[in-house]
């Protein structure tokens, strides 16, 4: 099994705005990168507590020279004020490898991207891939004002380069208001229907008003793809860095089995059964056996380790990312399930 944990070294830290910056990281030192437009990095940095983790899209896409990520400050957020004071040329910093699901399928040729403030971030990454790869996106982009529009010249550039597959729609509040549904429903209405999938990032009343605006218009769900930006309140780089071998789950929470049954995995092509006790959680049983096994937060909270139940079932024993339609779907979180069947069969897509 690959190390999950990576040191970067920093090659350039750029300004974007008066509350972001870029930070890219040295080619060399990042070789295992393999990523997909969309997706995250987990970096581990300092604080007076020790160490926090926090998760940043990278705004970069795969192909390009250097891995990059982008971070926009926050009031008061330890992680975020640091990157933009403190990080420099130079340093390293711990990342875990990328993970997300918060990117197109190889059929997605028509996207309809809907971000505000740094929900551009992985937008971003999907719009300089689709330059790159081919097919069309239309990307409303929400902000305060024009100075805080991040990426503001990368943006013209695609457009003027691609006008006739990329296209750009700034919202400004001081110019336009809050974005609501009805709005957007009616701004976005001529590329929904044409859409192969709406993708959505952004702050919670904005993604709220985004979701509303395509239900609106009538789109399937199953279309629709969201990434919410959450602080973890605990480090995975400690859990990780600490012995190996399975950690048994909270009893309290754990299912009803007390034995121990069998999982059936199916990753990365391949098919393997092992037993499963019954409080110890899928990503620690997978992850004990050497397999791969996709995963960041570790808390439930971002579906890194999302994988799909076809036979069986499992308990979450906590969940803050995945909604009714996904678990009825079967999908569940590697990192918080535990088994209440003694047989359970599970896919990773």
């Amino acid at each position: 099994m690959s190390d999950p944990i990576l040191t970067l070294r920093v090659a350039e830290v750029t300004p974007e705005t008066d509350d972001a910056v870029s930070v890219s990281f040295d080619a060399g030192k990042a070789g295992r990168l393999d990523y997909r437009p969309g997706q995250f990095l987990t970096l581990r940095v300092p604080a007076q507590e020790g160490w926090v983790a926090r998760c940043y899209s990278l705004s970069s896409a795969p192909g390009d020279p250097r891995p990059t990520v982008t971070v926009k400050r926050v009031p008061g957020g330890i992680a975020s004020n640091w990157i933009c004071d403190r990080l420099r040329p130079g340093d390293t910093v711990e990342a875990l490898l990328p993970a997300g699901r918060f990117t197109p399928a190889p059929d997605h040729r028509d996207l309809l991207l809907l971000a505000a403030g740094s929900g551009i971030t992985p937008a971003m990454s999907i719009l300089r891939a689709r330059a790159r790869e081919g097919g069309s996106a239309l990307l409303v982009y929400a902000n305060r004002d024009e100075r805080s529009v991040i990426f503001a010249a990368e943006l013209r550039r695609l457009v003027e380069e691609h006008p006739d597959r990329i296209q750009v729609v700034h919202w400004l509040e001081t110019l336009h208001g809050l974005p609501d549904a009805a709005r957007l429903a009616a701004l976005v209405r001529p590329w929904a229907a044409g859409a192969d999938a709406a993708l959505l990032c952004g702050p919670a009343p904005f993604m709220a008003a985004a979701a509303a605006a395509l239900t609106a218009l009538g789109l399937d769900r199953a279309r629709v793809l969201t990434e919410e930006y959450r602080s973890l309140a605990s480090d995975p780089f400690a859990v990780l860095s600490a012995a190996p071998g399975p950690e048994p789950a909270d009893e309290a929470g754990a299912g009803t089995g007390t034995g121990t049954g069998t999982v059936t995995v199916e990753l990365d092509g391949e098919r393997k059964t092992f037993p499963w006790p019954a409080r110890t959680t899928l990503l620690d049983l997978l992850r004990a056996q050497d397999l791969d096994a996709p995963f960041s937060c570790r808390e439930g909270s971002c579906s890194a380790c999302a994988c799909r139940v076809v036979d069986g079932e499992v308990k979450l024993l906590r969940n803050t990312v995945l909604e009714e339609e996904d678990l009825a779907e079967g999908y569940t979180l590697a990192c918080q399930a535990v088994p209440l069947t003694d047989h359970v069969e599970v896919v990773y897509d």
